[in-house]
């Protein structure tokens, strides 16, 4: 067991590592909970790795439809809609083709992590990961406090324990956990990328999930807003990737 403050201390000293070092030639994946994970924590990657001529596959795996539930003009199908607008204009900002992008579409807040249903999305995403021949994949963090990031971590590492294909995580709202909380953790390996050059690309991206933080969806005052200060804590020159081992 590590204390919070302890583990993101860890992270913020993981080693520096170039691009072609951390990915060498293999496409990665990155996994999405929700629209605007892919943009907050690998928005900087995802740009990289286009500007290399290696555009990875972005699968969203929610429809983030549950972000203004009791909006009356944003209802369920669409805010949905609106959110993989949001996406897509978001990964335009970041260099990826459109075909790159994946919608597994499950319901926000219902994402499968125990039993058939996780059994069966695992299959779905390894059958991506095959099929686009991913070496890599990318995902949030296990410790994010959020339902779907944990069934997003739990899916992507049954995936790549059928396919063999390396497991990172990226931490998102892990940043905000209690300093003196516990997670089960002994170590922390992994790596720091390098993603200065990107950061306008990044922050567009970022801003172009407007339903997000913009205030665009006015009638739910109990509706999601992403606060600004949470926006800045990833406008930094550095993205964080930890190895995560896959038992098989």
């Amino acid at each position: 067991m590590m204390r919070v403050d302890e583990a993101l201390a860890c992270i913020r000293l993981l080693p520096s590592k170039p691009f072609e070092a951390a990915f060498g030639q293999g496409r990665i994946m990155v996994l999405a909970p929700h629209p605007d994970d892919e943009s907050l924590g690998c928005g900087g990657l995802i740009a990289e790795a286009c500007s290399r001529g290696q555009p990875p596959l972005v699968v969203i795996l929610t429809d983030g439809s549950k972000s203004h539930p009791n909006s009356p003009s944003f209802p369920a199908e669409r805010l949905r809609s609106l959110r993989e607008e949001e996406v897509l204009a978001a990964m335009c900002e970041l260099g990826l083709p459109p075909d790159h992008l994946v919608f597994l579409r499950y319901q926000d807040s219902e994402a499968p992590c125990d039993g058939a249903d996780l059994e069966a999305a695992a299959d779905r995403l390894a059958r991506l990961i095959e099929n686009w021949d991913c070496r890599s994949v990318a995902v949030s963090w296990k410790h994010d406090p959020h339902c779907d990031h944990l069934a997003a971590a739990t899916i992507a590492e049954e995936g790549c324990r059928q396919t063999g294909a390396r497991l990172l995580a990226y931490p998102v709202w892990s940043w905000t956990l209690p300093a003196d909380s516990q997670i089960n953790e002994t170590s922390i390996d992994g790596f720091r990328l390098d993603v200065a050059r990107h950061l306008p690309a990044k922050r567009a991206a970022i801003e172009a999930h407007r339903s997000q933080y913009a205030g665009i969806i006015t009638d739910d005052p109990d509706g999601f807003q992403m606060p600004s200060d949470f926006i800045e804590m990833f406008l930094q020159p550095t993205e964080f990737y930890i190895d995560v081992d896959v038992l098989r």
